[in-house]
């Protein structure tokens, strides 16, 4: 309600441009993955697209100084894909963030470049695997939260 009274931090670091999937916007996840790249590449200076809700920020890619692709379970979304062959076009060196859930805790990989063994989706692949995500994240939510809340909140 008061956001405007809040401080602004102070951003420091080279420019880096997160590329996840829409489906991670706003979860738990997210922070955890900016905690990451603040840690790794010691910057807060982070262009983290859910801020900026569906508009496309793929035009500030050549800008960055480091380009951070976010695969769910070892694959690229497709709009993740499209970003990280833009940051390839410009130059911009580009790290891979394997993620997974194992029961509560978030389990990383932190990689330089693109891994060999990572699946790059197709817009429809991309939905099917959206579908099936979502279904079992937020089936629980749907069955009983709107009544009793839900404690299950993987990602």
């Amino acid at each position: 309600m008061f956001g405007f009274l809040r401080r602004k931090r102070e951003k420091h670091g080279p420019f880096v441009y997160l590329s996840e999937p829409t489906f991670l916007y706003h979860t738990r996840t997210e922070k955890a993955i900016v905690e990451i790249i603040e840690e790794k590449l010691n910057s807060t200076n982070i262009l983290v697209p859910s801020r900026y809700g569906l508009r496309d920020t793929s035009g500030r890619i050549k800008e960055a100084e480091y380009l951070v692709a976010v695969a769910p379970l070892g694959k690229f979304t497709s709009l993740v894909g499209r970003e990280v062959k833009i940051a390839q076009e410009f130059g911009v060196k580009v790290f891979t963030l394997l993620i997974a859930r194992e029961g509560d805790e978030l389990v990383y990989l932190w990689v330089e470049g693109v891994p060999e063994d990572i699946e790059w989706l197709s817009p429809e692949e991309t939905e099917e695997f959206m579908k099936i995500f979502l279904n079992s994240e937020f089936m629980d939510y749907m069955k009983k939260a709107l009544l009793f809340g839900s404690r299950k909140r993987e990602w």
